[in-house]
């Protein structure tokens, strides 16, 4: 394997529970110099890896966050970014180029700019412009950095009062649930279900649908760890919207189906309307002859289930 694993995915995947148990260590010593008072807009800017830290955040808080909440992919700010915007710009190498411009954007129109890098040219910046920053640790993949990513951003959020500290009861009952579940998920055998679903779909391009409300992070992560792990082409979508457009186009192409897995990511907590629309398309598809998975993992709380989704799509893309 370490032919094929030069980077040594592997133990990153295996460290996700000790890496929020460090990221939570640093969130609690972050020290803050800069006055943020009348934040009423949240901006996190980043690109890839870095970026998704962003979209964890949401889906776990985002019920508790009462003001406008924002990932942006990308070079520009809109025009509404002022003194009360708060910019978080989340670049694991601190070089990433669309994040550095969007933090000089940030700076002109006088927005309140927080950073989460390793250092490089954003951290840099940030001394020179006075800018707070939290420094992680280096040496990783930006994509193997996910607690480092979203854990500074909750301790950011709670020490702005913008969120209460009620996250970090559910981070570490996650981080258990996953160092349970990782006994099972790192073995090369029949006995593991990641495994056996890696067997299915290696070989063919993986379309992963999920609910918009709750569970469209999970399948924006498992399509990128799929492409960058795997080395796989892989496509996502979210429901009900699919069911507005996408669906038609499983009408004809019949000749391309054997080349598709679908893999609906599926969570309890998700709206009562769109299990049924998942279900409904489902048996559709299933007439027409689609190879399918229903994925799904059990937890106390939706916080654990989430998490632990991360963490299956990412040994999934290990073994693919």
């Amino acid at each position: 394997m370490e032919k094929i694993d030069k980077d040594n995915m592997y133990g990153s995947i295996w460290n996700f529970p000790e890496n929020i148990a460090e990221a939570i260590g640093i969130g609690r010593s972050i020290k803050i110099k800069n006055k943020y008072s009348s934040i009423n807009k949240i901006i996190v800017a980043g690109m890839g890896g870095s970026a998704i830290g962003g979209d964890v955040v949401y889906s776990l808080i985002g019920n508790e966050i009462k003001i406008p909440y924002f990932v942006i992919r990308g070079y520009n700010i809109p025009s509404w970014v002022d003194r009360s915007t708060l910019v978080i710009c989340s670049s694991y190498s601190g070089n990433t180029e669309e994040t550095i411009e969007i933090l000089e954007k940030a700076k002109s129109v006088g927005a309140k700019v927080f950073s989460i890098t390793t250092g490089g040219n954003i951290g840099k910046l940030c001394d020179k412009y006075i800018f707070d920053k939290v420094l992680i640790p280096s040496g990783l993949q930006p994509r193997a950095a996910l607690a480092f990513s979203f854990v500074p951003i909750l301790f950011i959020l709670f020490k702005l009062n913008i969120i209460s500290n009620k996250f970090l009861a559910w981070l570490v009952s996650s981080s258990d649930l996953i160092k349970q579940n990782r006994k099972i998920y790192s073995k090369k055998n029949g006995d593991n279900p990641v495994w056996l679903l890696a067997k299915q779909i290696y070989n063919k391009i993986p379309i992963l649908y999920a609910d918009s409300d709750c569970l469209s992070t999970v399948a924006v992560r498992l399509k990128g760890q799929i492409c960058e792990n795997s080395k796989i082409l892989a496509y996502h979508n979210i429901f009900p919207e699919m069911n507005h457009n996408e669906i038609v186009g499983w009408e004809k192409n019949y000749k391309l189906f054997k080349s598709y897995f679908i893999i609906w990511v599926y969570d309890e907590k998700m709206n009562e309307r769109n299990k049924v629309r998942q279900q409904i398309v489902m048996e559709m598809l299933d007439k027409i002859g689609l190879d399918q998975f229903k994925l799904e993992v059990k937890g106390n709380n939706f916080e654990e289930r989430f998490l632990l989704l991360i963490h299956y799509g990412d040994w999934l893309s290990y073994w693919c």
